[in-house]
């Protein structure tokens, strides 16, 4: 364990080295210019290129990497030039509410995804399944703001249950967990209902038929933990996915999430905030690509981590 533990450190840092690398490369070379966005259309030329001096941004590419890299080992991931604050304090002012958006998003998806692919998975072949993989294709396709602004007119304008927007309470939490909830369990019904249909084929579920097990206790206690197993890789790329905000679900609900934060970076060509975000979001994933690795042998003792 120990063995395994340290090479896939050494991976996750690897490929966070790679992110930033490849990420700060892309933002040097856009046409947009950050020290426009800060001076203003008026600015002079000699302003211009004082704030390029003052800023950095005057020196080659390389030398300006490893000047963010080595700050970023320190735990130093900048300051934005136009909020002139630190990134890491306004990463971690919007940190809890993409966490709540996070797991509010995922335990809505699985709720719903793993329900219909078992329900799919032990009616297959009939109307039933049929019905619901049309359900999952719908789920998967619609627009992030259509099926939004759907729940917010039913919701939260005609029934008046939910809020329309904002962030404090549980209430604000249900409509944006529920449209994150409806596109993801389209991929988690059908990828459930695929591994379902290939363990209920195995000859120990045959067998435990055969001792007159219930239909529930034949799912749950045996059929279930096997079929679980890929959903739980699909959980930790969710969770970098989420980590890194779904900007439309925040835009429409006014959620003041990562995903927000970046935006509004993006538009401003804020480039220590777009850094700052996209490596938080790169870290979550590796974090929970790690996290489903060690998980899976507490559910699959026979999997072993070497």
């Amino acid at each position: 364990m120990a063995g395994y533990l340290f090479r896939r450190l050494v991976q996750s840092a690897l490929i966070l080295l790679g992110v930033s690398f490849i990420t700060f490369v892309l933002l040097y070379v856009l046409p947009a210019d950050p020290v426009r966005q800060i001076a203003g259309r008026s600015a002079t030329a000699q302003t211009v290129e004082n704030i390029r001096q003052q800023l950095g941004l005057d020196q080659p590419m390389l030398v300006q990497y490893w000047r963010y890299l080595t700050g970023l080992v320190q735990g130093d991931m900048g300051r934005s030039y136009l909020q002139k604050t630190e990134v890491s304090t306004l990463i971690a002012a919007r940190l809890p509410a993409s966490l709540l958006l996070m797991a509010g998003g995922i335990a809505c998806e699985l709720l719903i995804g793993l329900t219909l692919g078992v329900v799919a998975a032990v009616f297959r072949g009939r109307p039933l399944d049929q019905g619901l993989m049309v359900v999952s294709f719908v789920a998967v396709s619609a627009p992030q703001f259509v099926v939004g602004l759907l729940l917010l007119y039913v919701f939260a304008v005609q029934l008046g249950w939910f809020p329309i927007g904002g962030y404090g309470t549980a209430a604000h939490l249900v409509l944006p967990a529920v449209t994150l909830g409806i596109m993801g369990s389209g991929w988690y019904s059908r990828m459930m209902r695929s591994s379902m249909v290939e363990v209920l084929r195995q000859d120990y579920i045959r067998t435990a038929r055969a001792k007159g097990l219930t239909r529930a206790r034949i799912l749950i206690r045996h059929a279930l933990p096997n079929a679980i197993l890929p959903i739980i890789a699909m959980i930790g790329i969710d969770i970098g996915i989420f980590m890194g905000g779904i900007v439309v679900v925040e835009s429409v609900f006014g959620w003041p999430g990562i995903g927000q934060l970046a935006w509004q970076a993006i538009q401003r060509v804020d480039i220590p905030v777009i850094m700052g975000v996209t490596m938080v979001s790169a870290a979550a994933i590796v974090l929970g690509n790690l996290l489903a690795d060690l998980i899976t042998p507490l559910i699959d003792p026979r999997i072993k981590l070497r």
